[in-house]
């Protein structure tokens, strides 16, 4: 339920095996039209919370003399948290692409911090411009924050009636709008399919090119989730039914899992030994990514059975597994539901060139 519009329907109430278009679609209709009535409304009330905050610093095992990096700064939460934990001759180096975190970095008035506008994937070539090459420490939040989800102009929610912006670096690329203008029905499939995991993807390309080719141009959010709705006869009790939609068009539009992908190599070559490299993710496309990275890299001898080799020669590890996957606590996720997806994993490196 949206906080603070007790009218609002609760799709736990729909049936996920009975669920008819009409009832999603009524019940976006009546969220909307909440939304309008109370604009400040949301889910989740007060400033950004940060997300394992004390569980991700103390995962990074913070030097007094370390160099450390924040790749995803956002609003500043865990880079704060780095920072106390630093000495005087320690150094943080934040990353982030959106204007707005660029923004928020300013209040941190500490020679140790420095604030890099750039996407993650830029990271190595952009520690290599300030001179360095190795660092003790890597963090990764991903996903996108609460001030991103709660700004209705940036597009990401489907709470509001907004432009269908979607980019997090809103200085380039390509909206979530102008791709729907451009793209095909069977790559918007794909998409909705591959990054949102969605089962009703070629239906609700279907109904978005069909709404687009009678000439009415898919431009808000309102709009995409509509046609979404109409689209989708089964959905998932306590969720929109344009919910993975919405996940599929901002990692596409962002590029998120090709960044990670690209990222992660490098977080390697950056690390020292006995440096660590911390990853939260919030859906299981990313956190597959970062489990099957760290899994290769533990387990390195790939040789066929039985295959004539001395152990001295077998291929050694570069990373080593810090203890199992971890999730916030319970009491984590009452105080912050958006919380609850979150899982963050952990390796150390080894002295394995």
């Amino acid at each position: 339920m949206i906080k603070g519009v007790r009218s609002t329907p609760n799709l736990a109430s729909l049936s996920p095996n009975k669920a008819s278009a009409n009832d999603a679609l009524l019940l976006v209709n009546q969220a909307l039209a909440a939304m309008d009535e109370n604009p400040n409304t949301s889910p989740v009330s007060g400033a950004h919370v940060t997300v394992l905050l004390d569980q991700a610093v103390q995962a990074l095992a913070v030097k007094a003399d370390g160099v450390y990096v924040d790749g995803t700064f956002g609003r500043g939460g865990h880079s704060r948290k780095i920072l106390e934990k630093l000495g005087e001759r320690g150094r943080l180096i934040a990353f982030d692409k959106d204007l707005q975190a660029i923004e928020s970095s300013k209040a941190i008035k500490d020679t140790r911090f420095f604030m890099v506008h750039s996407h993650f994937a830029g990271m190595q070539v952009r520690l290599a411009e300030m001179g360095i090459h190795k660092v003790d420490g890597i963090l990764l939040d991903l996903g996108i924050s609460s001030p991103q989800i709660d700004e209705p102009a940036r597009g990401f929610s489907f709470r509001f009636d907004a432009p269908l912006d979607m980019r997090m670096d809103q200085t380039r690329g390509q909206t979530a709008a102008e791709f729907i203008a451009g793209t095909t029905e069977q790559q918007l499939a794909e998409v909705i399919k591959n990054y949102g995991e969605e089962r009703f993807a070629k239906q609700i390309a279907r109904a978005i090119i069909a709404e687009r080719n009678d000439g009415r141009p898919i431009t808000t959010t309102g709009q995409l989730t509509k046609v979404v709705a109409s689209a989708v006869t089964r959905f998932e009790p306590g969720q929109n039914p344009a919910t993975r939609t919405f996940q599929a068009l901002r990692i596409h539009v962002n590029q998120e899992l090709e960044e990670l992908s690209l990222t992660m190599p490098q977080c390697l070559a950056l690390l020292s030994p006995q440096g660590r490299l911390a990853v939260i993710s919030f859906h299981s496309l990313e956190d597959r990514m970062v489990k099957q990275f760290i899994r290769a890299q533990v387990n390195r001898d790939d040789l066929p059975a039985n295959f004539p080799v001395r152990a001295a020669d077998l291929p050694q590890p570069k990373l080593r597994a810090v203890g199992k996957s971890i999730k916030p606590s319970p009491q984590e996720i009452k105080a912050n539901p958006r919380s609850r997806s979150a899982v963050m994993r952990v390796a150390e490196r080894t002295a394995t060139a």
